[in-house]
């Protein structure tokens, strides 16, 4: 069973979380006229890159609280978890250091 690392309740199994999607996500500002387009693009596209991505979770079956995980989405692993509002970890120096662990195995 995988275990996810909650930074505010600690290591528990998958089951007790919920991916929501990509994080760092900039909400448009609706004070201005906003074109469909723009819209359709803050709701639907997002960067689906493989490697490294920075990922918004929550914990609903525990303290039911957001927080931010960075996870390779080729192996599934959970690189880093970090509280919402805590600035994304720099996606290259991480991949640079699992590439030295494992060339080090």
């Amino acid at each position: 069973m995988l275990l996810i690392t909650c930074p505010h309740c600690g290591d528990r199994p998958e089951l007790e979380f919920r991916n929501m999607g990509e994080a760092h996500i900039a909400r448009p500002v609706f004070s201005e006229a906003i074109s469909d387009e723009d819209w359709a693009e803050f709701l639907y596209v997002r960067s689906n890159t493989k490697g490294l991505i920075a990922e918004r979770w929550r914990h609903v079956h525990g303290c039911a609280r957001f927080f931010n995980a960075v996870r390779h989405t080729v192996t599934d692993r959970f690189v880093t978890t970090y509280k919402v509002g805590a600035p994304r970890p720099d996606l290259a120096a991480l991949a640079a250091g699992l590439a030295a662990t494992e060339a080090a195995r």
